[in-house]
């Protein structure tokens, strides 16, 4: 894509921002400009957005049959996957992930339009049977009316998909900012929208912290979900509150514990291991950071594992993002580059770096999958969450010794467990206090289920019938049948 769209879209048009504010993005392939001028919506582009979105929920949008909704959502996925990689190809640009997990990301979101469009037509209520009062009562679930999400820099399509998919699906009209970070990848989105839906169905506002902070205290926005830090969502919180008391979903961050047992397939232990923590660079909430093995297999465990690192160092997986034959791509911007940089002095410091901990190259944010070990639990880089591929590997002797360390953590976002017996799996699933757990794999979520932490992980969920619910109101009526005189 030569060109790209850099203003922001607001009831179906795109149009520069009242506030004559713009964010500046660089490529951290080699820290080249990409735009500087980039619009940035302030108080008077939020409240146009919210009108247009408001007066779509009033009109056209607010009373379109559900099976109407659901093929125009379907039209919609269908255009997003005729250009995926395409559209991808910004978001490579502006945060450096790899061109192919970029692109599966576009995928994923076509699909959540998929499954919210199959549900669309499909939102019950109940009724129950008249008492001895004479009251017939009925229950129904109807839209909240502007609903709103904001999202974060890392996989922008997926989050993107996870809001405004069950949003419109339940008939509301949706307000989205995507990160500072990485905004273009969504802003191309515009122009497929267009295409499809009615004027204000979806609107997307651009900018930092402050357009998400007039967001969440905007009191014509009913409801809104946030994907980020979680010193962020409390932020989200409080302004929601003391606004309009909006309903709040957030997911937040995560420091995700992987415990192998002794009897695990270890091969595929160490195979999926990989995969989770440099999948998108190590920059997914729900990437298994702290690894727990028995201590009978621990050695072979770690040996197999900075094997798979050392060869991913050493090939051409790690380099240009833009290639199809890139994995591994560099660290989104240099103040996070400079945080994953940070950490792993840390880890040098207080464990054993068995490898990695280097930067790869001259140019560009790149950072060597790394591995430390005999790190002590108080460490930062333990307790923290990185955003890079950096994982810490700790040793337990019992199962009892396992689940106690893997919830040694503020958060509960997800968790994954390695063992050959059912029994087992189910007791410690039960017993990690996560969100979601993978057994025997890493944790990938998927359009048919909910997805979502625990403790300082959020609440709310995304995906799945959860997902939907989040988006809807519940009405309780009561008839008086005893009419008669």
């Amino acid at each position: 894509m030569a060109s790209f769209e850099t203003r922001l879209f607001i009831n179906n048009e795109f149009v520069d921002a009242k506030s004559g504010e713009y964010l500046t993005v660089y490529n951290p392939v080699d820290d080249s400009l990409v735009s500087d001028k980039i619009s940035s919506a302030g108080e008077a582009d939020v409240d146009a957005a919210v009108a247009a979105a408001k007066a779509a929920f009033k009109g056209d949008w607010g009373k379109t049959d559900p099976t109407v909704r659901a093929k125009k959502m379907r039209q919609f996925a269908d255009m997003i996957r005729e250009k995926a990689e395409e559209i991808a190809g910004l978001d490579t640009k502006t945060m450096g992930s790899a061109i192919g997990t970029q692109a599966m990301g576009y995928g994923v979101c076509a699909d959540l339009f998929d499954y919210y469009a199959g549900l669309a037509d499909k939102i019950h209520g109940e009724t129950s049977y008249p008492t001895s009062a004479g009251k017939y009562k009925i229950t129904q679930r109807e839209p909240i009316g502007v609903c709103s999400g904001i999202g974060a820099w890392n996989v922008s399509a997926v989050l993107f998909g996870w809001k405004a998919a069950p949003a419109l699906a339940a008939g509301n009209t949706f307000l989205y900012k995507p990160s500072e970070k990485a905004p273009l990848g969504t802003l191309a989105l515009g122009a497929l929208i267009k295409e499809v839906f009615p004027p204000g169905v979806i609107n997307i506002v651009n900018g930092g912290g402050k357009t998400g902070q007039l967001m969440a205290a905007h009191m014509e926005i009913r409801q809104i979900a946030f994907t980020g830090s979680t010193a962020t969502g409390r932020k989200i919180q409080e302004h929601a509150a003391k606004s309009n008391l909006k309903r709040v979903s957030l997911e937040l961050g995560g420091k995700s514990p992987s415990v192998i047992f002794e009897d695990a397939n270890l091969n595929l232990a160490v195979e999926k291991s990989m995969e989770g923590i440099l999948a998108n660079t190590g920059q997914i909430c729900a990437m298994a950071s702290r690894v727990f093995v028995q201590e009978s297999i621990s050695d072979k465990f770690i040996e197999g594992l900075a094997d798979g690192f050392k060869k991913v160092s050493s090939g051409d997986a790690i380099g240009d993002p833009t290639l199809k034959t890139t994995h591994i791509g560099p660290i989104a911007d240099k103040k996070q580059y400079e945080r994953v940089m940070e950490l792993i002095e840390v880890g040098k410091a207080e464990g054993k770096l068995v490898t990695g901990g280097v930067r790869r190259g001259k140019d560009g944010l790149y950072v060597e999958p790394t591995i430390f070990k005999q790190t002590p639990n108080t460490s930062r880089i333990v307790q923290e969450e990185v955003f890079g591929p950096v994982v810490t590997v700790h040793t337990f002797k019992t199962e009892e010794e396992a689940i106690e360390m893997a919830n040694d953590t503020v958060f509960g976002l997800s968790a994954c467990v390695y063992t050959e017996s059912i029994s087992r799996a189910l007791r410690v699933t039960r017993q990690i206090e996560a969100g979601t757990i993978a057994v025997n794999d890493w944790y990938f979520p998927g359009p048919d289920t909910p997805f979502g932490g625990i403790k300082q992980s959020g609440y709310g969920r995304e995906g799945g019938l959860e997902g939907l619910i989040e988006y809807l109101q519940t009405k309780t009526i009561q008839i008086n049948i005893n009419t008669t005189t």
